[in-house]
């Protein structure tokens, strides 16, 4: 079968094109930039296009074309698929374990992935980020009825979902550009839910429960990856795992090898300064990955460079991220520009909101405001003086980590050559 995928660059649908190409599908894609999303599909197979396209015009050159939500198909076609519409036809085929919620989703879902690999399930497993676990990829196939997926609530993309157990991290607002209100998010999540069948699981918060506070205990000593957010979807994780009867020797023994996420408070480098790159995009992510960096590091300086995501999520969370960054427990916080989702943005809001007045808003004398074009010359300037930097954010903020692991690894190179020649010249 012949595959397309329009927007293949994107993290969800990706995962999608991996799957068919593992199934042995013909699959190409397009995207408005190249990426190493992209590039790394090159190499499995793919064929990439780069560049703007239609559906419509391509329906009878493919026997399928799935396109990211991003890109709007006024008349349908019936071998024309969104996402998360192509995503729910294979929740249908699969035993699907879905894991939603407004942040922990991605790490929930690596977590159950990792458990049931380790427990000879052999899933499938799609999720929102790459895992070390998985090569560096956002898919594993596997041959079992099994399926993990994450289940993005945004557009009510969930809604495609058919699981036959749904773990639920958390509900708070987001998207608002999309739910307007908390009551319709919570009116989304429960039509999610009945999606399950009448023999389904719902695994949800459970903090309340002696059993799940002995557990956090236990998670507490042998997670690799710290914040007190890690334990919590650990424990959502092993609630699933016990839900299909797995051992809790087993599950304890995958979580405690869980090395993290690409973004996901990813360790880059320890030397000559710390560097985090993570993802944290709303205003509950970014205290939690904050925290997370306080609690490893409690007696180093730890800077954090954080890029808004999307003007319309920075607009209607606009005091809860000024409150957030008020009581952040970091020394430094420099906000860049906002990064500009494509397709996504309301013309008005553009004009009314942008990171100066977020700035101005949190009027703190360490929270300052860089225009992206001086990030890279003033964090260039100032790598002396930084322990810990987190370079936080969803857009292509996580550009500037490769930038400075560059910088760093020259500077290395050079003290090796001097040290060098200075041993030469004792010899």
């Amino acid at each position: 079968m012949k595959v397309h995928f329009i927007g293949i660059g994107g993290i969800g649908v990706s995962a999608l094109a991996q799957y068919y190409l593992a199934k042995g599908h013909e699959v190409s894609g397009s995207d408005l930039v190249s990426s190493e999303i992209t590039d790394s599909l090159l190499k499995k197979g793919a064929k990439i296009f780069i560049g703007k396209e239609d559906p419509l015009s391509l329906a009878k050159k493919f026997d399928l074309i799935i396109h990211t939500p991003a890109v709007n198909v006024e008349h349908r076609v019936s071998n024309i698929l969104s996402y998360p519409e192509a995503l729910g036809e294979l929740t249908k085929q699969y035993f699907t374990i879905a894991v939603s919620g407004t942040h922990g989703k991605t790490t929930t879902t690596a977590m159950i992935g990792l458990i049931l690999v380790k427990a000879g399930f052999d899933p499938t497993v799609i999720v929102g980020t790459k895992l070390k676990e998985f090569g560096d990829s956002n898919c594993r196939v596997g041959k079992s009825k099994y399926l993990v997926i994450e289940a993005d609530e945004h557009f009510a993309s969930f809604l495609n979902y058919w699981p036959k157990m749904a773990v639920i991290t958390n509900i708070e607002a987001d998207h608002l550009d999309y739910y307007k209100n908390f009551g319709n998010i919570k009116k989304a999540y429960s039509d999610f839910v009945s999606h399950l069948p009448k023999d389904g699981i719902l695994i949800k918060n459970q903090k309340s429960k002696i059993k799940n506070q002995k557990d956090n205990l236990k998670l507490k000593k042998l997670l690799k990856v710290p914040g007190e957010h890690n334990i919590y979807d650990a424990s959502l994780a092993l609630e699933a795992a016990r839900a299909l009867k797995i051992p809790d020797k087993i599950s304890f023994k995958a979580l405690s090898e869980y090395r993290g996420a690409w973004r996901r408070f990813e360790i880059v480098q320890t030397k000559p300064f710390v560097l985090i790159s993570d993802y944290g995009h709303n205003p509950a992510k970014a205290m939690a990955g904050m925290a997370a960096a306080r609690e490893k590091y409690p007696a180093k300086e730890i800077w954090c460079l954080y890029q808004p995501h999307q003007y319309q999520r920075t607009h209607y969370l606009f005091d809860d991220f000024v409150k957030t960054f008020r009581r952040a427990p970091v020394d430094k916080i420099i906000i860049t520009d906002i990064y500009d989702v494509a397709g996504r943005e309301e013309k008005k809001i553009k004009k009314n909101i942008n990171s100066q007045k977020l700035v101005t808003a949190i009027n703190k004398e360490n929270v300052v405001y860089l225009p992206n074009k001086k990030i890279l010359p003033f964090l260039r300037k100032n790598l002396d003086q930084m322990q810990v930097l987190i370079i936080m954010g969803a857009g292509d903020i996580y550009e500037f980590v490769d930038k400075l692991i560059d910088r760093t690894s020259k500077q290395r190179e050079n003290k090796n050559k001097k040290r060098s020649i200075f041993t030469l010249s004792i010899i």
